[in-house]
């Protein structure tokens, strides 16, 4: 049975994508710690991130640091949170988000009420500062 993260990569649920390549994607988390908060998934369904292949895992967490650059541009936050913990769903992902202060790194403080506003807000902001780094082949447009 396909995952969460599966469903969305293959369309089957609605997700708002900021980057996309042959190995992962990129795309924000509905209950967000703060507004701009990723969630990098390998295209391949791994349960934990000890199980990527090396080469993988690597390339994730450059990844990863790429939207961390664009959170930073896009956002202006105190720093750059990245945690890997996978217990929400069994399909190996790396959380990125722009936050404020070491609260931020409470998964059971996210908002499950963030608007759609908010949502589309924080993608066009992430695409548009990713696009200004130079991933635009990488950046969908939707």
């Amino acid at each position: 049975m396909a995952t969460v993260f599966t469903r969305i990569i293959d369309g089957e649920i609605p997700g708002r994508f900021i980057w996309a390549d042959a190995r992962c994607v990129a795309f924000l988390s509905i209950e967000p710690l703060r507004p701009g908060h990723v969630l990098v998934v390998p295209r391949e369904e791994i349960d934990q991130w000890v199980d990527l292949p090396e080469d993988l895992a690597t390339h994730l967490l450059q990844v990863a640091r790429s939207i961390g650059l664009a959170q930073r541009d896009a956002f202006d936050p105190a720093r750059i949170g990245l945690m890997v913990q996978g217990y929400e769903i069994p399909h190996a992902h790396v959380h990125v988000w722009p936050s404020a202060s070491p609260a931020d790194f409470d998964l059971s403080s996210a908002d499950p009420n963030a608007s759609q506003e908010e949502f589309e807000d924080a993608a066009a902001r992430l695409r548009a500062a990713l696009r200004s780094a130079g991933y635009e082949d990488r950046v969908p447009h939707t």
